[in-house]
């Protein structure tokens, strides 16, 4: 039986640490931003604090007070919402294109809807999975509708194209498919035809803004002033931090070298200026955020909520991951920000809002 307990103090403070960190990163790396577009590096970070931490805190407070079953209820309308708020993207003077995708839309600011669709998907898997139980292992009941589901989502994805936002949700959606009793094989043949559906798509005529990323990904000495050069630039700057790095604002790759030194790019600003201890323990602090939001969901009450728990977990760390992967030359380049430390103030007051309900979790757990 569930009572209330006081909310995860010990998620709350990893949380507030990261947050604190990506502050002072961002600060930081914003020097660099001013510098190679001649901007006010300050309106980087108001932005940041306004939008991302002003508007998450918000978000924070109100998730870790609405008892976690009531995203049960609305799971399905709120996932139907965030696709339609998604699907803008696609309207002129609407959709905002930049780096070649259409990934934000204007409704007065701007808004990157593929945040709000990642936080309602593993709202509405975490509901479908824990009502199907022994379903779940079977073809028809099981495999072929989480198929569909995540085709869906995947489509429109697809389009924008934000491959790196399919790969976060394609990954945190196996992972709940899994725990929810899914067989080894079913997860097996899932990924295998997600890799068909992605190879099919890069082929495709016109695709030359991901199939580059590819190319770069498998040989990245290739045109190194060109398609390759945010990589090398970041491998630069990773290896020249050395040890213990250069100093808090002495980093040099962020002025007119590293591109998106305040988003995709900035776990390389951290390496250079805070060296190898430095990403150590902010890797570290990811870990323990991933650690302890498990220990959340192994004591939720009912399956939903391990099942949600669980998947906000995977999502904010597989996203985090993901990131410092691609600056180290792991994964292809996705263009995702690195949560609580990367510019997207929608990222952040989104993530915020997951900790919100993974801390209510932690209130009403056994």
């Amino acid at each position: 039986m569930a009572v209330k307990r006081k909310y995860d103090t010990i998620l709350l403070g990893i949380t507030l640490t990261l947050v604190l960190v990506g502050f002072f990163v961002l600060a930081s790396a914003s020097l660099g931003l001013a510098a190679q577009t001649n901007k006010n590096s300050y309106a980087v970070l108001i932005k940041q604090v306004g939008l991302g931490m002003g508007l998450g805190f918000i978000f924070f407070l109100l998730t870790s007070r609405i008892h976690y079953k009531r995203w049960e209820k609305i799971a399905l309308p709120f996932f139907l919402f965030s696709f339609f708020l998604t699907l803008l993207v696609f309207i002129p003077h609407i959709g905002i294109e930049a780096g070649g995708a259409k990934r934000w839309i204007n409704l007065g600011f701007s808004f990157q809807p593929s945040e709000l669709l990642k936080f309602s998907f593993v709202i509405y898997l975490a509901s479908w999975l824990s009502k199907k139980k022994k379903e779940i292992p079977e073809f028809k009941t099981g495999l072929l509708p989480f198929l569909v589901i995540v085709g869906f989502v995947g489509a429109t994805l697809v389009f924008q194209p934000d491959l790196g936002t399919l790969g976060v949700i394609s990954i945190t959606a196996t992972a709940m498919f899994f725990l929810a009793g899914g067989r080894y094989t079913q997860v097996g043949l899932f990924l295998l035809i997600g890799l068909l559906a992605l190879g099919i798509f890069v082929a495709m005529p016109g695709n030359d803004y991901a199939k580059n990323r590819i190319i770069v990904f498998f040989n990245n000495t290739d045109d190194i002033q060109g398609i390759g050069y945010q990589l090398n630039q970041a491998k630069i700057a990773i290896g020249s931090g050395g040890l213990f790095g250069k100093g808090f604002g002495e980093g040099l790759s962020k002025f007119n070298y590293l591109p998106q030194p305040i988003g995709d790019s900035i776990f390389a600003v951290v390496a250079e200026e805070f060296g190898f201890v430095g990403t150590t323990f902010l890797i570290l602090l990811f870990l323990a955020f991933l650690w302890r939001a498990f220990q959340i969901a192994l004591r939720a009450p009912d399956r939903f909520g391990r099942l949600l728990a669980s998947g906000i977990a995977i999502l904010i760390i597989g996203q985090s991951f993901i990131n410092m992967y691609t600056t180290v030359g792991l994964v292809p380049f996705t263009g995702l920000p690195l949560i609580f430390i990367s510019q997207g103030g929608s990222a952040l007051a989104l993530a915020l809002a997951e900790v919100g309900i993974l801390l209510n979790i932690s209130r009403n757990s056994k």
